[in-house]
């Protein structure tokens, strides 16, 4: 499946960086350094197509683009994957519900999607891969489970024994009374007759009437959701024999650590042995005037939306970064309309050069965000630059300008 276009970035940065990136790891529950290596394998959980983009999940791919932007200033290449789920419940009933065909649905949404994350300037994964299309990897990575004994069946569904992973549970730090309860919210079905464990996750979902589904040595049927992210991980970012881990970093919002995130990485460590991650970074949630945004709630703030009423999707990308990526926030118009004028304000100075540039500040710009994305920093640092009564050189203001495009996404 295509991408969205790429977004223009040096191969060869004119300043590259040494600074390390230090970044939450929820699964040790501390900050940690990123170690210095020449290529990075990222995979972040793309959406599934029954709605448009909305400010939470913009919020999400932001924080991974400016994981990719440091990593990538420092002179490193990044191998970045993300999937889309182009076949789930959620997808079927609202193509049902609205009388469409779930295909021709998922295709609007997804073209939707590119078009907010071109908007954003998020750099595009070289990897974009949906559901439907990584089946035969679903499949392949289904029987290397059952091999390792680590499969059974519940009537013609296939279910994964989350005992066959000594670590399950270890990365979300929940106890068993919680897993079950989160389980049952977030799509899982631990109270299914049948199964060895409530929390044993559905690998493969034979076909129900009227839905979907396809050939395999199991049945008609379709994947289940956790099984698709691990299968398409493992085999588009091509893991290093030689590293302790399958990849650098999975990522994604902080309601994906409990049950997907910590489902992918026992089945990839039934399946290789290895751990997934050398580092699992969440973004928190973003709600609206003190409600959590959803859908059953009716509130979603769709990006589309925001631009077609004339916001500038530079002044959406501030208004997200005002916030500390792992933060939980509300977001309401004031947000906006105070990003909107600070990144005016900063714009008119680099035009005018009426703006404060002396010779630490791009260095503590690079250190901010080499601290676990210290976003809401480096914006009251250029919030405070504003305004000099004095002229920055030419000079000044270019490298400003360069650095605040490749590390911050934005542009002026």
């Amino acid at each position: 499946m295509k991408s969205w276009p790429e977004v223009a970035f040096p191969a060869s940065p004119s300043r590259q960086i040494s600074q390390q990136l230090r970044i939450f790891d929820t699964a040790t529950g501390t900050k940690k350094l990123v170690d210095k290596k020449p290529l990075y394998r990222m995979y972040v959980c793309g959406i599934t197509p029954y709605d448009a983009t909305h400010l939470g999940h913009a919020a999400t791919y932001l924080t991974f683009d400016l994981v990719n932007r440091f990593l990538r200033f420092s002179g490193s290449r990044v191998d970045y994957a993300q999937n889309i789920t182009d076949i789930d419940d959620p997808l079927l009933e609202r193509a049902n519900r609205d009388g469409i065909d779930w295909k021709d649905l998922a295709h609007q949404q997804i073209e939707l999607f590119r078009s907010d994350m071109t908007a954003l300037r998020v750099i595009p994964p070289a990897h974009y891969i949906g559901a439907v299309d990584a089946i035969p990897l679903v499949i392949e990575a289904i029987k290397k489970l059952d091999i390792r004994d680590s499969i059974y069946k519940v009537d013609n569904d296939l279910y994964f024994r989350v005992s066959a992973d000594s670590r399950f549970g270890k990365r979300s730090h929940l106890s068993t009374e919680q897993m079950i309860s989160i389980f049952a919210e977030r799509g899982g079905d631990p109270d299914r007759q049948g199964k060895n464990d409530p929390l044993d996750c559905l690998v493969w979902l034979s076909q129900r009437p009227n839905e979907p589904g396809w050939d395999s040595p199991f049945s008609i049927g379709r994947p289940g959701w956790h099984i698709e992210c691990t299968a398409i991980a493992i085999e588009y970012l091509q893991p290093s024999e030689t590293d302790q881990t399958l990849i650098d970093i999975q990522g994604g919002g902080s309601d994906l650590i409990f049950p997907h995130h910590e489902m992918c990485a026992a089945q990839a460590k039934v399946i290789t042995g290895k751990e997934l991650a050398s580092h699992y970074v969440h973004a928190g949630m973003v709600g609206l005037d003190g409600e959590k945004m959803s859908k059953s709630k009716g509130n979603l703030v769709f990006v589309s939306r925001l631009i077609s009423e004339g916001h500038d999707p530079m002044a959406i990308r501030w208004a997200l970064m005002k916030s500390h990526y792992r933060s939980d926030r509300m977001w309401t118009q004031k947000i906006l309309i105070d990003a909107e004028r600070e990144y005016e304000a900063l714009k008119n100075a680099l035009l005018t050069g009426y703006i404060e540039i002396d010779g630490e500040m791009i260095g503590r710009i690079v250190d901010l965000i080499a601290d676990d994305l210290d976003t809401p920093s480096v914006l009251q640092l250029l919030n405070s630059s504003v305004g000099s009564l004095k002229k920055s050189s030419d000079e000044d203001i270019s490298q400003l300008k360069n650095t605040l495009d490749l590390v911050l996404g934005l542009q002026f």
